[in-house]
C-alpha cells in the first residue's frame, strides 16, 4: 500500500500520525459490551474534481438496517486532532481514496466522507471486539480499513461475505498499511476478536477507516 500513497503524496507525519491513537477517547457508546473500544471520528467532503477538504464537526449516524447494535441515533465522538486532519499522512490517504473511488465511479459528482480512528483493546480477561455488531454494512459505497499498528495481538481476522452469509475470503491485515478496500453495497464484512499473546502486557489493534458515500443519489 505504501507505493500507493506515495505517489500520490507525502507521509512525512508518520510517526505523530501513529502516536495520535494514543490519545483516542472511550467509546461511550459501548458500556453495554465493556470498554475495549477508543475512537475519533471526521467528516469530510469532495467534488468529483476538487480536493478533499474537511467539513464542521458532526456526529456519526448508521440506520438500524446498517447497525443493529447502535443504529438510529446520532453518535458524537471526539473529533480527530486538527495537525492529523490537516497533516501529510491523511491527506495522502484521503487523496489515494478519491482517486481510486472516483475512478471506479465517475458518474459521482460528489462524496461524503467519514474517516474514524479506531483502537481495540485486548487484555487476559476480555477479548477485544473490532465489529461488536457482526459481520456487516456500514450503508456507504465504499471503505477503506488500514493498519496503522498492532500491539501484542493475535487474530483480528478480516472475512468477507456475501449477503447470504457465505465466506468468500479471509485474510489478517499484519503490518503497518496493510490495507482491505470493501465495495460495501455488494459485501459485508467483519473482524474476528483480538486476544494478546501476552496475557499480562498491554495488547491493542489500531486502524483507520475511511468511507466514501456518493452525496449525489448513487454511484456510477
Amino acid at each position: 500500500m505504501k507505493p500507493l500513497l506515495t505517489s500520490l503524496g507525502a507521509l512525512m507525519d508518520w510517526p505523530d500520525f501513529v502516536d495520535s491513537w494514543n490519545h483516542l477517547a472511550p467509546d461511550p457508546y459501548l458500556a453495554a459490551k465493556g470498554r475495549f473500544r477508543r475512537r475519533r471520528h471526521g467528516t469530510f467532503s469532495a467534488p468529483a474534481d476538487g480536493p478533499v477538504v474537511a467539513e464542521p464537526h458532526q456526529p456519526h449516524f448508521q440506520s438500524l438496517q446498517y447497525n443493529t447494535l447502535q443504529g438510529d441515533i446520532q453518535r458524537w465522538f471526539e473529533p480527530i486532532d486538527a495537525a492529523i486532519v490537516h497533516g501529510d499522512t491523511l491527506g495522502t490517504i484521503l487523496r489515494f481514496c478519491h482517486q481510486l473511488f472516483g475512478h471506479v465511479a465517475p458518474a459521482t459528482k460528489r462524496w461524503h466522507i467519514e474517516v474514524h480512528q479506531f483502537r481495540i483493546e485486548a487484555s487476559a480477561d476480555a477479548a477485544g471486539e473490532p465489529t461488536p455488531e457482526g459481520s456487516h454494512r456500514d450503508g456507504v459505497d465504499y471503505v477503506l480499513v488500514l493498519l496503522v499498528d498492532r500491539e501484542n495481538i493475535a487474530s483480528g481476522t478480516t472475512t468477507i461475505h456475501t449477503p447470504e452469509g457465505r465466506l468468500l475470503g479471509d485474510f489478517t491485515l499484519t503490518h503497518a498499511l496493510d490495507a482491505a478496500l470493501i465495495h460495501d453495497p455488494v459485501v459485508y464484512h467483519g473482524v474476528t476478536p483480538v486476544r494478546p499473546l501476552v496475557a499480562d502486557l498491554p495488547a491493542h489493534r489500531d486502524v483507520l477507516v475511511v468511507t466514501f458515500k456518493s452525496a449525489d443519489g448513487g454511484i456510477g
